[in-house]
This record gives C-alpha cells, structure tokens and sequence, in this order.
C-alpha cells in the first residue's frame, strides 16, 4: 500500500513517538511491510483482520527476537520478517485458508 510523501513522514513521525512513549528504542518500523500487511489481509480476510494481522506479526517477532537486551535489531528484523512471511502466506490462502484448515497446526511441531 503506496502512501504520499506527506502521509510516510507523519507516519514516520507517529511511529517514533510511540515507540519512544512505548520506551522501545532504536526500533525500526518497516511501514510499507505493515501497510501491505494490513492491505492484504483486509482484502483477503475482513477489514477488522488489518490490525488484528499487524499487532500478531509485531507480537510474534517480539517472541522470537527477544527483549530488552535480548534482542538486537538484525534479531528483530529477521523475526518480523519471518512472522511477516507466514502471515502474507496466510493471507494468500484467503479467510478460509491455512494452517487450521490444512492440518499444518498439527504437523508444524
């Protein structure tokens, strides 16, 4: 999802404001990868999956990338990266698609 010029720096501006209010540091937010993101979910499932899809993949890459000092960006990049992926594929199987549907839930263990 293209945004303007104007729309990408307040968005810059937001993020960097909350993530300072949030006291998460130095953090790198990949707005176009969210805003496809939210796109293709909205498109492929409902408009309320949008949010829904970016909260799961930030929550997601949070897990696996780790906290505070536990985590470094290039940790968190690749995490986000990777529940980004999963969640793009997911999409791509529509609202009725995936994993549950599959039995991949209980193969992927």
């Amino acid at each position: 999802m293209a945004v303007s010029e104007d729309e990408a720096q307040v968005l810059d501006q937001w993020s960097n404001r909350l993530a300072q209010a949030l006291q998460i540091l130095d953090l790198d937010v990949d707005h176009e990868l969210m805003l496809e993101l939210a796109r293709r979910s909205a498109d492929s499932v409902i408009h309320a999956a949008a949010p829904v899809t970016t909260f799961l993949v930030g929550y997601a890459a949070g897990l696996e990338a780790g906290t505070g000092s536990a985590g470094t960006r290039e940790n968190a990049a690749a995490a986000v990266a990777k529940a980004a992926d999963t969640a793009l594929q997911l999409c791509d199987d529509g609202h009725e698609g995936g994993p549950a549907s599959k039995g991949w839930a209980d193969t992927a263990q």
